[in-house]
């Protein structure tokens, strides 16, 4: 029987011990590692996103496009459809709703003309996606969504990217945000049959809107809003889209 003395065993570590530890720093490095790979392939993809499918179809802003870079769209994507978050197409984000094809979003973005410390209105959060891509031009956005649950999402995805949840609104983006109009653009990410009302009356004059309009489940216009001096409306149409319906209460 030995003494209470310690052991070597018990005041050295075994080779068996440090082994161990040199696997645990190994697999640390790995975990640790993991993220910078995925986000510099993310910001690989992103930089062939702009070049390839925006600037080369003429969004030429280069406050549009560095908010296109910065902004990582993997994150506003359900996780299953990741792989899929910088291909040139739409993607769905439930409940009968989409996350705009790219270009779409750069180009909106472009025709708005936002300025810094201008206020958006943002009618459609949908992903927050939008949003967080404005976010980058101005800190005075707003947004407003209709489907509770795609809602809370977006929340939670732009409180992450530095947007006031006070922002954020669940309700009827038709009526738009009247406490906090007037407002110096408005984008609508849904298609209506016509220029909302409410939301003509909330533009600042000087200010402009777009908005996909036209039918239902059928090819749209977009269509560029400019609100004048004066109070007198004209508007354009830039290209033919498809956009989902704008839902309403």
């Amino acid at each position: 029987m030995k003494t209470g003395r310690p052991s070597n065993a018990a005041t050295r570590p075994s080779a068996g011990g440090r082994g161990t530890l040199a696997g645990t720093l190994a697999t640390l490095l790995v975990v640790l590692a993991a993220p910078a790979a995925e986000d510099a392939q993310a910001n690989g993809e992103r930089n062939r996103m702009v070049e390839e499918q925006i600037r080369a179809r003429g969004v030429t802003n280069s406050v549009v496009l560095e908010a296109m870079r910065r902004v990582p769209r993997h994150q506003f994507v359900e996780a299953n459809l990741r792989r899929q978050a910088y291909d040139d197409q739409p993607l769905p984000i439930g409940h009968g709703q989409t996350i705009s094809q790219p270009y779409i979003v750069a180009l909106m973005t472009e025709l708005l003309e936002v300025k810094p410390g201008q206020k958006v209105l943002e009618v459609g959060t949908g992903s927050g996606y939008q949003a967080a891509v404005l976010f980058e031009i101005t800190t005075n956005v707003y947004t407003i969504e209709i489907v509770r649950p795609l809602y809370e999402k977006a929340l939670r995805r732009l409180k992450e990217a530095g947007l006031p949840e006070s922002r954020v609104r669940h309700g009827d983006g038709y009526f738009g945000w009247e406490e906090q109009a007037p407002f110096d653009a408005i984008i609508v990410t849904a298609a209506a049959d016509h220029i909302p009302p409410p939301l003509l009356k909330q533009l600042r004059p000087g200010a402009r809107m777009v908005v996909p309009i036209g039918p239902v489940h059928a090819t749209q216009r977009l269509v560029v809003v400019q609100k004048g001096e004066d109070g007198k409306v004209k508007t354009r149409s830039v290209l033919p889209v498809r956009f989902v319906p704008l839902v309403r209460e």
